[in-house]
């Protein structure tokens, strides 16, 4: 397999552009494409690198493809296209890689692998743990899913983005394991949420609850050291992950455990309330904020 030079990055939003902008810094050949033109403009005037006007224009003649966008289904429209032929596909030549970094649902994954198949194109999918900052420093954790050939094929090009990459398996066990790990999270630090504000109601301190379950009761508790202290207590709300992520991250790691036939009704009630929070809310307000669903509900304020 032939060493990647060439790539294109689609989507360059908050998480992207940092990302792609350290892909040029790189030396690697850069076009980017937004829907956005905007967004390409700015990119370019701060990066350097090229844009495109158009999907297929981004993907001709390059050795990989990078998506950054929303879900599996404009994951899906932007490679294959929706009856036209402005799409990476299109562009794309036999032996070229379509690296998937969104986070998506895996089935879909090994469903967009199989349609690109028959063109000779390859699927890595490589979604990222940690936010914006991580993406601007570079030091982001990826996943990486596909035969092993490949993925130590695209390892260059993800090591320019992220501090470690993790190769999971075969295609979509990268994007199953990064949704999984993110309903871990989820369901943690509604947990947390949830016993703090039984504790104020019978008057404990929030303060003293959170260095407790963080270093006496639970051990060392993620979500109570690094969202519920930093962010709650202080009303701060400022992690950089929307909540509605979170809520489809946890709706993922549902779909794929129904798809398997696995026994998931925690799971299944902790999508149910970062979903209802989400809508009540907003899904656009940061993850932290679901403390407020919490507090709305028990009339106490953490």
């Amino acid at each position: 397999m032939s060493a990647i030079r060439k790539i294109a990055f689609v989507g360059i939003g908050n998480m992207g552009a940092p990302m792609a902008g350290h892909l040029v810094k790189k030396g690697f050949d850069v076009t980017v494409y937004d829907i956005r033109p905007e967004a390409m403009k700015a990119f370019v005037a701060q990066h350097g690198g090229k844009s495109a006007a158009s999907l297929v224009d981004a993907a001709h003649g390059k050795d990989a493809v990078i998506t950054m966008l929303p879900d599996d289904k404009v994951v899906r429209k932007v490679v294959l296209g929706d009856g036209s032929e402005n799409c990476v596909a299109a562009g794309l030549a036999r032996g070229a890689v379509v690296i998937d970094m969104s986070t998506c649902n895996p089935s879909a994954t090994r469903s967009l692998a199989e349609a690109l198949k028959p063109r000779g194109i390859d699927v890595v999918d490589a979604p990222v743990m940690g936010g914006v900052i991580f993406a601007k420093d570079a030091t982001l954790d990826i996943m990486a899913g596909g035969e092993t050939a490949l993925v130590e094929r695209v390892k260059p090009v993800l090591s320019a983005l992220g501090r470690s990459v993790i190769h999971c398996g075969g295609t979509g066990t990268a994007h199953a394991l990064k949704a999984l790990a993110n309903y871990v999270n989820a369901c943690a630090l509604i947990n947390a949420i949830e016993a703090m504000t039984i504790g104020r109601r019978f008057g404990l301190d929030s303060k003293l609850m959170a260095e407790a379950l963080t270093t006496m009761c639970a051990g060392r508790n993620h979500p109570v050291e690094k969202k519920v202290v930093p962010h709650v207590l202080t009303r701060k709300y400022g992690t950089g992950m929307a909540m509605g992520f979170i809520a489809k991250d946890v709706r993922i790691a549902v779909e794929t455990a129904r798809s398997v036939g696995a026994f998931a009704p925690l799971g299944e009630r902790v999508s149910e309330l970062w979903s209802a929070a989400a809508d009540k809310l907003g899904a656009d307000l940061d993850q932290t904020e679901i403390a407020r669903y919490w507090e709305e509900a028990t009339g106490v304020r953490l």
